[in-house]
């Protein structure tokens, strides 16, 4: 090899670099370029001496960092094959580079500092410890040179500890190898960062004058300018050396961190006062803070609640917040919130009642400082507090010290000014609002953080409430009466829904809400704490007055008049006699317009807002709220109760059909009190009448038998020349949705007392099962099986509108009136839903959205009525004449042409319930019949869908036609996902019986010893048995082989979620149903060959490879002795080791053998399999790093007995022990 050789290829490579990087190069030059330079890494001889010179100085920085690309490929894919003589050679030079081979460290490109730190690390990586011992030691003596030098050192240490402890990218011995090396010279390697850490910051500060010695001297020393550049290189090095410590605190022994009078932790504490060092002290302080580990090696940690370190943190804090809002600081304070978060949490791991640690001095100061944060402008910060203040309000000890207990007036207060959501980013009404535009990209992320940090305090405030309930209480109290006589205050933007009202931005509001939230949190909590006659009864119903004599034309700030109502009923338990102040005031809400005028004028008028909507809906769910909570305290109020209804209801027009039926299901939960079957049967027969006359009517019974009739009878046939205003067949269709809403609130209502004495004597009890449990009777029963056949009826005809023909018949204007809801699709694809000016506007539907909406909660609805009817009716239900014919002919028809959207939810709240509460004795009749065509169905609908899915991907090229765009195509794919989850769901429930089966999706990580372990263990609980029900579908052949082929071939359908649930749960129970039988080789062969392709699909998902590498190996294990076919299977897997299978099989077979511990002989299975196992797609083409083991280091001593009898899973530790 000649130097000419060597410079030719160099000048060529240097072009070829150039063309690459060239922004003007064209596309083939540029392929032609990296083609070259690829075949020269992978195929040239002399690649070390050629990316040696294009390293040398004098190059472009570009091209010096491809040269030393070229080293790194050297020392990662040739190193194996390399003469020893030619690795030192590499070695030396690269040392050498380092030492004279860069620009000085304030000219350096980072990137050539990160390429030349990973040639070491690869090499040290292949030769450390074992032929290269003195390596630490040339590292030392290289940093001894100057700052270039020492930074690159540091690189090699930081990125040494990445990849061998948090990457964890090498082979497990040379892993151990050098992770054990490394801890034993930790000593020294923390030394060395340390003193490197402090000279380094000592120079920087004597040449800066450092604020601490600068009050010393009379006038502050400047650098002069000759002094600037090395005071920033010793800067550098400072950072480096807090980067290099970050990569090591996290996992090295706490002594390490604790030692010499805890050096470290001081060092940290003091350089948070450094402007440019601050950060990355910060971090290394967290990352120290937050250790786990044993509570004895953490106490050393207290030190930092002592009166330096808690100065220092506090001092650092008060500056950073001085400084007024620059990003620096700002990211500087979240560290330094994290910092005081952890702190706490040591605090309360270490604090137990048993323990010597003692609650620190400076607990008032941690406090103080704490709140500060807490009371910070930026939501972020506060919300960053609330974990912590949760975790000292529940702890044992702390809760009762007094310094806290102080603060809880303190912390409630600011949870007051917390709650009150302003700083929207877009907005400028609030100092928060300038903090947000850092902390979210959009008004949507900030609304729906505030959400969640909304809800954890609540959280944090009822814990704090349970150890001072009063003053909570009083707060609200205080904070209710001002905002009662506050004037009303709608801000800049005027609410659409009138004038002078409020928008959900308006001041007025902001208040109302959050106080309305404080209120109801802490009020609920003390009727939990305090004893029934310690309750400030007189306080409360005082307050209840106030509220109930508030008038407000204002429909947002009603809404938070209702939730205080609702928040202060508990009072009236106390004094029953303001149950009719309370009553009056829900039932005015109920009919609540901003335009009185409109209930006499029904021409056309604006729709209500929603913000009107709003206020009707939660007046009558408070009413079924109390109802339901209090139905003694109400029964005597019955009667006023029901004539209010019956007014209401006799104008057709006053409420919408919801808030009718919302009304009907309060009085059902009344009379589910009169404890008497027929008192109750006569009044909901009473209640119903209006409802059965209706639909019984003979034109119903022809508009809800006829597809055609009820096209019309809705009017989806019409064309309409002003969608918005012309609506003629609105009344019709909430004709039906009326009756529809009364019979499921009846059904989910009506009940027969829970005590058997009380449902004995009220007439409710009719015999005993078998098994001794009671049966009893609905007093809904008569009444709804009535309907029922209509209800049946208008099912069928429902299915039937999705026949071709039929969608056919829709209108003009209606043509899309089947399709999904656009919120529904917002929904499935996780779109935010749009902000909150919707509260405002009149929701101006056009009729087809109206018709979408009808079509839609009418499907949902009678499959609500369906599946409640079991639980509901019983034995009355399940027992009625031909069900399973019945709902075969009107649920399950023309299945073909219903979109997944609208067989979902029929999945769901339909087959699902009724499958669940239905008794055994019904499964021969009723269920089998059912579910078997229904599964044999499902089984296929899927696998053509997903298909198409398959297919689709596969011819993911241009071809791909416009009229399904891709977002149409992202929604079908996610709703076939959502199907599958929802049907595998439903065999799970129906096969399997849940004893201790949660979703264990990803069982305990495994700890970071274990070296072969799999990523995640799933073992799948013992207790996954077959239900009864599960049995008696796996006795009919058809059904049988339709859930077996459904769930594993459903392996390897592209859904994670449903992939996993259904390998941990129902896989292994249903095969091992048919065991004992004689299951067919072929059969066998491809419930195996389904789980090796689900590797395939699913491999690289470490929760569904471990679960289906399980369950492989259950198969093979338990059918190989019986069926040779498996091994066959076996052979074909790519890149199986023959002998290795030949050991396997041998072993398994031969029962004479001493059986190896389950999870060796698991870990051997899954080394044989790994050819099915699929990558992720970054990894599938990524060349294979090969690193060899070096001889052993640590020669294994014989361990003492006690452990070896312990640890040697095959038992031939005991043995051992009786050896003469």
């Amino acid at each position: 090899m000649s130097a000419e050789q060597v410079s030719s290829l160099c000048e060529q490579l240097v072009k070829a670099v150039t063309v690459i990087m060239d922004p003007a190069s064209t596309q083939r030059y540029r392929l032609e370029a990296l083609k070259f330079c690829e075949e020269f890494k992978e195929k040239c001889p002399i690649c070390v001496p050629c990316g040696l010179k294009l390293a040398e100085k004098t190059q472009t920085a570009i091209v010096r960092h491809f040269g030393m690309q070229i080293l790194e490929h050297v020392v990662k894919f040739r190193w194996n094959n390399m003469p020893r003589l030619e690795k030192v050679y590499l070695k030396n030079n690269v040392m050498g580079l380092i030492s004279s081979g860069t620009q000085s460290i304030l000219e350096e490109e980072s990137h050539i500092k990160d390429v030349l730190s990973r040639i070491v690390v690869e090499m040290i990586k292949r030769e450390w410890p074992q032929h290269w011992p003195d390596m630490l030691k040339e590292l030392d003596t290289l940093s001894k040179q100057g700052e270039t030098q020492t930074e690159l050192v540091m690189f090699i240490l930081l990125r040494l500890a990445e990849d061998v402890v948090t990457f964890q990218t090498l082979p497990t011995q040379r892993r151990r190898d050098i992770q054990q090396t490394l801890t034993q010279n930790m000593e020294k390697i923390f030394c060395f960062l340390l003193t490197t850490l402090q000279q380094n910051v000592n120079k920087y500060r004597r040449m800066v004058g450092a604020p601490q010695e600068q009050e010393a001297l009379t006038t502050p020393q400047k650098t002069d300018l000759a002094q600037e550049p090395k005071a920033q290189a010793n800067c550098r090095v400072g950072i480096a050396a807090l980067n290099t410590l970050a990569g090591y605190i996290d996992w090295v022994a706490l002594s390490h961190i604790t030692a010499d009078n805890c050096k470290l932790l001081e060092m940290l504490c003091l350089l948070l006062n450094e402007p440019e060092l601050q950060i990355g002290a910060a971090e290394c302080l967290l990352i120290a803070v937050s250790r786990k580990g044993k509570l004895e090696d953490r106490k050393p940690l207290m030190v930092l609640f002592g009166d330096v370190a808690m100065h220092y943190i506090l001092s650092a804090a008060q500056t950073a917040d001085g400084e007024g809002l620059v990003e620096k600081h700002y990211v500087f304070l979240k560290r330094l919130c994290q910092v005081l978060c952890a702190l706490g949490s040591q605090l309360c791991a270490l604090l137990v009642s048993d323990s010597d640690v003692e609650t620190p001095a400076n607990f008032g100061k941690y406090l103080d400082s704490f709140l500060a944060f807490t009371t910070h402008p930026s939501q972020f910060l506060r919300s960053s507090t609330q974990i912590t203040w949760g975790a000292l309000f529940r702890h044992e000890v702390l809760s009762r010290d007094p310094l806290l207990l102080a603060m809880i007036p303190k912390y409630l207060r600011a949870s007051m000014t917390n709650l009150v959501k302003v700083g929207f980013p877009s907005k400028t009404d609030s100092p928060s609002c300038e903090y947000s535009r850092f902390d979210f990209d959009s008004d949507e992320d900030f609304n729906a953080f505030f959400n969640s940090f909304r809800a954890q305090q609540g959280e944090v405030m009822r814990m704090a409430c349970r150890l001072d309930p009063r003053t909570g209480f009083q707060m609200a109290g205080e904070w209710l009466k001002y905002q009662l006589t506050a004037p009303v205050d709608t801000g800049p933007m005027n609410s659409k829904t009138g004038e002078g009202l409020c928008s959900i931005f308006s001041p007025s509001f902001v208040q109302w809400d959050a106080m309305t939230f404080f209120s109801e949190s802490v009020i609920s909590q003390m009727f939990r704490t305090l004893d029934k006659d310690e309750i400030p009864v007189n306080d409360g119903i005082d307050l209840l007055q106030l509220v109930l004599n508030f008038e407000t034309k204002d429909p947002l700030i009603l809404s938070c008049v209702l939730t205080n109502v609702s928040a202060l009923f508990p009072f009236v338990t106390y004094r029953p006699e303001y149950l009719p102040q309370v009553l009056s005031k829900l039932f005015a809400s109920v009919t609540f317009e901003v335009i009185e005028e409109s209930k006499f004028v029904v021409s056309v008028q604006a729709p209500r807002t929603r913000a009107v909507k709003n206020v009707r809906r939660h007046a009558c769910s408070s009413i079924i709220k109390m109802c339901r909570d209090y139905p003694q305290l109400v029964l005597p109020n019955f009667e006023m109760l029901y004539n209010h209804v019956k007014q209401l209801l006799s104008n057709e027009l006053l409420l919408t059909q919801m808030e009718k039926c919302a009304l009907m299901e309060a009085l059902v939960l009344i009379s589910n009190q009169f404890k008497d079957y027929e008192r109750q049967k006569v009044f909901l027969e009473e209640l119903m009448a209006p409802v059965a006359g209706l639909w019984l009517s003979p034109e119903m019974q022809r508009v809800l038998s006829d597809p055609e009739a009820f096209i019309s009878y809705v009017g989806a046939d019409n064309k309409i020349a002003d969608p918005v205003l012309e609506d003629p067949s609105g009344l019709n269709r909430s004709r039906i949705s009326f009756c529809v809403y009364t019979i499921l609130g009846v059904v989910k209502r009506a009940r027969w007392p829970a005590a058997t004495e009380e449902a004995k004597a009220g007439g409710f009890l009719v015999g005993y099962m078998p098994s001794g449990s009671p049966i009893y009777r609905n007093p809904c029963t008569e009444q709804v099986l009535k309907l029922f056949d209509n209800l049946l009826a208008l099912i069928r005809t429902h299915n039937n509108l999705y026949m071709p023909e039929m969608v056919a018949r829709l209108g003009e204007t209606f043509a899309k009136a089947l399709d999904m809801l656009e919120v529904e699709k917002n929904a499935i694809l996780g779109l935010p839903q749009p902000l909150l000016e919707l509260y405002d506007s009149p929701v101006y539907k056009t009729v087809l959205e109206r018709m979408q909406g009808f079509f839609c909660t009418l499907y949902d609805n009678c499959f609500h009525i369906l599946g409640n009817a079991g639980p509901s009716m019983q034995q009355d239900f399940y027992t009625v004449e031909g069900l399973a014919t019945q709902l075969l002919s009107t649920a399950f028809i023309n299945l073909n042409n219903i979109p997944d959207y609208r067989l979902r939810p029929m999945l769901r709240v339909f087959v699902k319930p009724l499958v669940l509460s239905c008794p055994s004795e019904h499964y021969e009749t009723l269920v089998c019949p059912m579910l078997g065509p229904l599964f044999t169905y499902l089984h296929m609908r899927l696998s053509q869908k997903w298909q198409v899915i398959n297919q689709r991907s596969m011819l993911c090229e241009d071809d791909a036609a416009d009229d399904n765009p891709e977002s149409q195509e992202m929604l079908e794919e996610q709703l076939v996902r959502l199907l599958t989850r929802e049907v595998m769901d439903l065999i799970t429930v129906c096969c399997v019986s849940k004893k201790g089966v949660e979703h264990n999706t990803t069982a305990a990580a495994v700890d970071g010893d274990d070296d072969e372990a799999m990523a995640t263990e799933v073992t799948p609980p013992a207790s996954a048995e077959l239900t009864e029900l599960g049995k008696c579908l796996m006795k009919q052949e058809d059904v049988c082989t339709a859930l077996l082929i459904t769930a594993y071939t459903s392996l390897s359908w592209k859904d994670t979620l449903s992939c996993q649930r259904t390998t941990t749960q129902l896989c292994w129970p249903l095969l091992k149903q048919v065991l004992p039988g004689n299951l067919l080789p072929d059969a066998v062969s491809w419930f195996f060959t389904s789980v090796l392709k689900g590797l395939q699909t699913h491999g690289q998902h470490d929760g569904c490879m471990a679960a289906l590498v399980h369950l492989a190996f259950q198969i093979y294990e338990a059918l190989r002795p019986r069926y040779a076919e498996l091994k066959a299977v076996m052979e074909q897997v790519p890149g199986i080791q023959r002998d290795s299978l030949e050991q396997f099989d041998s072993k398994l077979l031969n029962p004479t053998l001493q059986k190896v511990a389950d999870k060796r002989r698991k870990d051997h299975f899954k080394r044989l399999i790994t050819g099915c196992i699929g990558k992720p797609l970054g990894e599938q083409f990524r060349k294979e790093v090969h690193i060899r083991n070096l001889p052993s280091l640590f020669k294994k001593v014989k361990p003492s007995l006690e452990t070896d009898v312990l640890e040697n899973e095959d038992g031939e530790g005991l043995t051992a022990l009786f050896e003469p």
